[in-house]
């Protein structure tokens, strides 16, 4: 199994360090005595209300709301955007969560229906959208784009969008999971990037590394209109505490640590353009994440992924397939081990996938 082989590595490529359940259960513990943290009560209480208005103000929005889950968030936020409006449609790119991990639950439950725009292996712009004809409730943005390797529009693309969206009076809502990892390549503020979205939704484990859960960001009352409909759906969790308190006891530390984890990634990829053999999407970082091509079948790449864990104890990922029959694809998130990793095991590493290649 797959997932025993990794446990038995002592290196990790992609991702954060992740605690086991009794060191990060201690630390929340320590924290919430050092901070005399209360539970919440459905939502309610000084720890939670007060995070959720910090990350509000950071973004710059009224308010925030905490959800259990973005797949609860995204679709109430759209379907909620289509009520006002008498109208059902929705953009967004084909390789969206909502369109493509959320087992069509949009589509079953009769929530909206989707346009899809732009080009599949590429971010959108105005002239995509501009594209169909028909009149448009709700466009959602995902920044960056993971299933296209982080990419993200250009600052120039993305403010010609907003100002679309607003004169065409298009409620725009941000998929912002990785949001945190946009601020470097941009070099601009988190509430510089959120302005012009109507609402954002923000992920507290992606980047965070909290134990889960999400970040509804919007104007009071909308927030207030989101949060009933939360409930309707099963939502309404009688303590969110464990969920806060590993978000918000670590949340500054890890937005600080972003430029660092994109300068890895910048680092990275200046090491890989000695490797001809792999192919990397985007060509040039635009968030600390990547896709890194290997020119082996997906079987074989995976043959290789165990080989590098049973003889140098090092999990190089999930190998995905691709278009091409020799060829396979695996993500790496540039996080807490990329950044520990040195740059000659990193290297010892490359050379040996090479060599087992040829």
């Amino acid at each position: 199994m797959a997932t025993d082989l990794k446990s038995q590595c002592t290196q990790t490529i992609s991702g954060n360090e992740e605690l086991s359940p009794a060191l990060l259960f201690k630390e929340m513990s320590e924290w919430c005595e050092a901070n005399n943290i209360q539970h919440d009560i459905y939502g309610e209480g000084q720890t939670i209300q007060e995070f959720e208005q910090k990350v509000a103000d950071l973004l710059g929005y009224q308010a925030g709301l905490f959800v259990i889950s973005g797949t609860m968030t995204q679709p109430t936020v759209l379907e909620l955007a289509c009520k006002q409006k008498n109208n059902h449609l929705v953009a967004m790119h084909e390789s969206s969560h909502i369109f493509r991990h959320e087992r069509q639950g949009y589509q079953l439950q009769n929530r909206f229906d989707i346009l899809p725009v732009g080009n599949a292996f590429r971010t959108w712009n105005v002239a995509d959208l501009k594209a169909w004809p028909d009149d448009i409730a709700a466009a959602l943005y995902e920044l960056p784009m993971r299933e296209i390797g982080g990419q993200l529009p250009s600052w120039e693309e993305l403010e010609a969008i907003k100002a679309y969206c607003r004169d065409e009076k298009i409620h725009l809502h941000m998929d912002g999971a990785r949001l945190w990892e946009c601020a470097a390549y941009y070099d601009k503020p988190y509430h510089e990037i959120a302005t012009g979205f109507d609402t954002a939704y923000v992920s507290l484990y992606k980047g965070i590394n909290g134990l889960g859960g999400s970040m509804l960001l919007g104007d009071k009352s909308f927030i207030e209109q989101a949060s009933i409909w939360m409930k309707r759906q099963g939502g309404n969790v009688y303590h969110r505490s464990p969920y806060i308190i590993s978000a918000a006891m670590q949340f500054d530390r890890r937005i600080e640590t972003m430029p660092s984890l994109f300068e890895r990634t910048q680092q990275i990829y200046q090491i890989l353009e000695d490797y001809p053999q792999f192919t990397l999407n985007p060509t040039e970082p635009q968030a600390n994440m990547l896709h890194l091509y290997l020119p082996v079948s997906y079987e074989n790449a995976v043959i290789l992924r165990d080989r590098l864990a049973e003889e140098k104890g090092i999990w190089l990922g999930h190998p995905q397939i691709t278009a091409l029959p020799e060829q396979a694809m695996i993500e790496w998130y540039v996080g807490d081990r990329l950044l520990n990793m040195g740059d000659h095991q990193f290297i010892e590493m490359l050379d040996w996938l090479v060599s087992e290649i040829r």
